[in-house]
């Protein structure tokens, strides 16, 4: 049977910094939480930036993420590091991009491999992008949590596109403390409330789901047999 849902909604990425100093940490959040506040900032970011641009193209077969776009995160934000021609776009998601309710939000252990295609580069990209700016800036999780609010209720953010998805199939992945590596998978953005048109979380179906409130989607999940280098995966 799959792991409940609070479970899988871990992998839905997915830093906290401020502009002014990478020793600085952003505000305390709640100190019950494993992890009430952020890291300093040289504790999410990947020093060699050759290091980032092969762990981001590790989530897709090679076939893919050779042609695709990689972004790498700086103390400005995500930047392009390399250009691509296919329309995919491959990055480094780190904890934010988890709800800000998630206990592991500020976790600078998470490094989550994804690889957009064009629709989700296009439509559910805008909101990691946003968070991470919203991060950087030194912003509470629930000033993060306003912020995306007003702007999904202003309609700021694109809808999502159908057939959004991405590929998160890296051996190096770290998508939480209890689910380090996880599974390789694909996992695809719908928007609303929509895990029973799939089918998903029924017994002997391959199909997980999760509803994500803040983000407004359920992102759906099928596990793949290999890893995209090809080896196989243990299940």
């Amino acid at each position: 049977m799959p792991k409940p849902l609070i479970s899988l909604v871990t992998l839905v990425f997915f830093v906290g910094a401020v502009v002014a100093g990478a020793n600085k940490q952003i505000r305390a959040q709640a100190p019950s939480a494993p992890y009430p506040v952020a890291a300093p900032l040289s504790q999410y970011l990947i020093p060699e930036k050759a290091s980032e641009i092969e762990l981001a193209r590790s989530a897709a077969p090679a076939s893919i993420s050779d042609g695709a776009e990689v972004l790498v995160l700086t103390k400005d934000g995500y930047v392009t590091a390399l250009k691509g021609g296919n329309g995919f776009v491959c990055l480094v998601e780190r904890a934010w991009a988890k709800s800000t309710d998630d206990p592991e939000f500020w976790n600078p252990k998470v490094s989550a491999p994804h690889c957009l295609n064009a629709q989700a580069a296009k439509t559910y990209l805008p909101i990691v992008l946003m968070k991470t700016k919203l991060v950087l800036a030194g912003k509470s999780k629930m000033e993060i949590a306003q912020a995306l609010k007003a702007a999904m209720d202003k309609q700021e953010l694109p809808a999502l596109e159908p057939n959004a998805m991405c590929y998160m199939m890296s051996r190096q992945q770290y998508l939480s403390d209890d689910d380090m590596h996880w599974h390789p998978h694909m996992m695809w953005y719908v928007p609303g409330d929509a895990a029973k048109s799939w089918g998903a979380n029924l017994p002997n179906v391959p199909t997980m789901a999760g509803y994500v409130p803040e983000d407004r989607m359920t992102v759906f999940l099928v596990k793949v047999d290999h890893w995209s280098d090809g080896t196989p995966a243990n299940h």
